[in-house]
């Protein structure tokens, strides 16, 4: 368990030194398509033995990396892999909103539903933890039932009998590809990755900058008023915080699966908005409750709670949490000021040339991480991503490739 520490010049302007450190790196992962605040994680615990700093100084700086990219990876996810105004039924729902002109709306909306989701999470946690740690043996205990339901919940909430079946075919070939893949342990120039990096580049990222190729990019965006009513919004933000437990729990649960699931209870919300709001909320309140996962169960639910397990990070949860709101408060800013130049260098810019260029960047990655192999299996990845959209049905189910593996 964490212990309680006392005012420390010393460890005060360390830990802030640290914080803003992992500010930038999680920065740069946040702008740069395809890579994630993990791969810095992993390559500082690697690197931890030959850094003449306190391990829990390190941590810091991995959470605060963390909590930042949670912020700002919007900012990309939003700009590249807009698809053309004809295909925006079956565009995400970001990028509907930017087709309308309201990007800038979307970036905001995202920043304040990820900084009111670690709000509301903040005083949450420790019931949700105390409520886990009964639970959490039954839960494990019966995890197969649970993630078959989460499974049929998401088939079942696709609007049409084809999104039903397209989903069912996307989830089968997504698990089929992490069963045969997850566990392989491939020679790579740098060894700061996983099978996850070509694997979730492939199946989310690269096909949506397929189908964006002969789109017109990024259109004029209109002011950043947000249009989503206060009250709305709070409680979406709280549905997200909410989901952000079930992703910091759950194995193979992602922040879109936990919204999707946590939505309903917000039935007259924006669907478009408040599934940014929501996702967002849930990716960034994660690392709240996967902080506390890792500290009352034991269990490493993240990339950056892998890295901060094995550089044995003291858990001193004052510090800790510190680092959380100095990344909250630093990545809601840098999504307002980042933000919409973003948006408009990219829409002034050839959005072909754009998406080709982003998608050579994730084969790039794919083979610095994980060698040929991870290049081979990011290529396979994103023709299994194609499938969703063609027959309707949300990319969501892609989310197999962790389920599937852990069912069977």
């Amino acid at each position: 368990m964490g212990v309680a520490v006392g005012f420390d010049p010393g460890l005060t302007a360390g830990v802030v030194a640290f914080a803003l450190g992992g500010v930038a790196l999680g920065t740069c992962s946040g702008l740069v398509p395809g890579l994630h605040a993990n791969n810095f994680a992993i390559l500082l615990a690697a690197a931890a033995p030959s850094i003449p700093a306190d391990p829990l100084l390190l941590g810091v700086a991995m959470l605060a990396a963390g909590v930042v990219h949670t912020f700002l990876d919007v900012v990309p996810a939003l700009t590249l892999g807009v698809p053309d105004a004809s295909m925006a039924i079956a565009a995400l729902p970001g990028h509907r909103l930017v087709l309308a002109g309201r990007g800038r709306e979307a970036l905001r909306l995202s920043a304040v539903g990820s900084a009111l989701a670690v709000a509301i999470a903040l005083p949450l946690a420790p019931p949700i933890t105390w409520l886990m740690m009964s639970w959490y043996p039954t839960i494990t205990a019966h995890l197969t039932l649970v993630l078959v339901a989460v499974v049929v919940f998401l088939l079942l909430t696709e609007s049409s009998l084809q999104g039903v079946l397209g989903g069912l075919f996307a989830f089968g070939l997504a698990a089929a590809l992490g069963w045969a893949t997850l566990d392989v342990q491939p020679a790579a120039p740098l060894d700061a990755g996983s099978m996850l990096t070509p694997l979730l580049t492939g199946l989310f990222g690269a096909p949506i900058l397929l189908d964006a190729m002969g789109g017109g990019g990024v259109p004029p965006q209109a002011d950043a008023k947000l249009a989503m009513p206060g009250r709305e919004l709070g409680l979406t933000a709280g549905a997200g915080s909410l989901a952000g437990a079930l992703v910091g729990y759950l194995p193979g649960v992602s922040a879109a699966i936990a919204s999707v699931i946590a939505l309903p209870a917000v039935p007259n919300a924006d669907p478009d908005r408040g599934f940014i709001v929501a996702t967002s909320g849930a990716s960034t309140a994660n690392t709240v409750f996967a902080l506390c996962a890792l500290l009352a169960l034991g269990t490493p639910r993240t990339g950056v709670m892998v890295a901060m397990d094995t550089t044995g990070v003291p858990l001193t949860l004052p510090v800790l949490l510190t680092a959380v709101i100095i990344g909250a408060a630093c990545g809601f800013l840098l999504v307002v000021g980042v933000g919409d130049r973003y948006l408009r260098t990219v829409g002034n810019l050839n959005y072909t040339v754009v998406s080709g260029g982003v998608f050579a960047l994730l084969v790039g990655l794919s083979f610095v991480f994980t060698g040929w192999v991870g290049v081979g299996v990011f290529l396979v990845a994103t023709l299994v991503g194609l499938v969703p959209p063609r027959f309707g049905a949300r990319r969501v189910h892609l989310m197999g490739v962790l389920i599937g593996p852990l069912l069977l």
